[in-house]
């Protein structure tokens, strides 16, 4: 893709992602990518800024759901 056409990254992708990586190991690390920027387009879809102290609270709760709805015995 041309650069003027390529997708802007924003800054906090590679540290919310790294630090949520870490923090949910138990998780396949390209699902908790896919949910920060889920998270950080569906924000910005409602019209708020997507800062990234807000797409780590948003994600970070998203991502306690899914752990949590994991049966005890595992998949």
């Amino acid at each position: 893709m041309p650069p003027a056409l390529a997708r802007p990254e924003r800054s906090e992708t590679p540290t919310t992602s790294g630090l949520l990586r870490h923090e949910f190991a138990a998780l396949p690390p390209d699902q908790v990518d896919r949910c920060v920027t889920d998270t950080r387009a569906c924000v910005a879809h409602l019209g708020i800024d997507p800062t990234p102290e807000l797409v780590e609270r948003i994600a970070r709760e998203h991502l306690t759901g899914m752990v949590k709805s994991e049966p005890p015995s595992g998949r």
